[in-house]
Formats: C-alpha cells, structure tokens, sequence
C-alpha cells in the first residue's frame, strides 16, 4: 500500500470524527447523530488495529519476522495485565532483541 493510499482514509475518518465529535456539542440528542457515533467509534479502533497488525506483520514488502510479532505479543499482554508503559517498552524490546540474538528473526 502507498502512502498515499493509507494517509488518505486516516485523514478522512480524522475528520469525519472531528465533525462527529463537533456535531455532538451541537445536535447532541438528534437520531442522526447517536447513529453516526454508534458506528465511528468502532471504525476508528479497526482502523488503528489494522495499522498496527500492518506495522507488525510487515516490513516494507516483506515478513517483518517472528521476533517482532513475539514482542509486540509480549507487550499487547503486559499492556493488557495494565503494567506500566517502561515495563511494556523494555520488556517487549527485551523479547525482540533477545530472539533476533537467538538466530530467530
């Protein structure tokens, strides 16, 4: 995908939840918008889930390896369990780092 194919829909779900959350000063009770809010705000967490899936999976072209997908694991878990963000950065680059040492990329 180029940059330009994923800039694009980032900006236009930006601002279609800028004008959502914008609308909801204004026509906070209205039909409308309590329906556009039901379904922006899990659009906007597919979105970000799918560019980290993306950033995880790949780099560039290529497989970006299992040392990766093992930290970014580790760090999903740990952030899940609500450790703090230094535990979560160093512990998944722990992981990383220590199966690219491994052989394991």
């Amino acid at each position: 995908m180029s940059d330009v194919g994923l800039v694009l829909p980032v900006l236009a779900l930006a601002a279609g939840t800028f004008a959502i959350r914008l609308g909801g000063v204004r026509f906070g009770g209205s039909r409308l918008f309590l329906h556009l809010q039901r379904w922006g705000d899990p659009a906007v967490i597919v979105l970000i889930a799918s560019v980290a899936a993306t950033a995880t999976l790949y780099d560039g072209q290529a497989f970006a390896g299992w040392a990766r997908i093992a930290g970014v694991a580790t760090a999903a878990g740990l952030a899940a369990m609500r450790a703090p963000l230094v535990v979560v950065v160093v512990a998944a680059a722990a992981v990383a780092a220590a199966l690219r040492a491994l052989g394991i990329h």
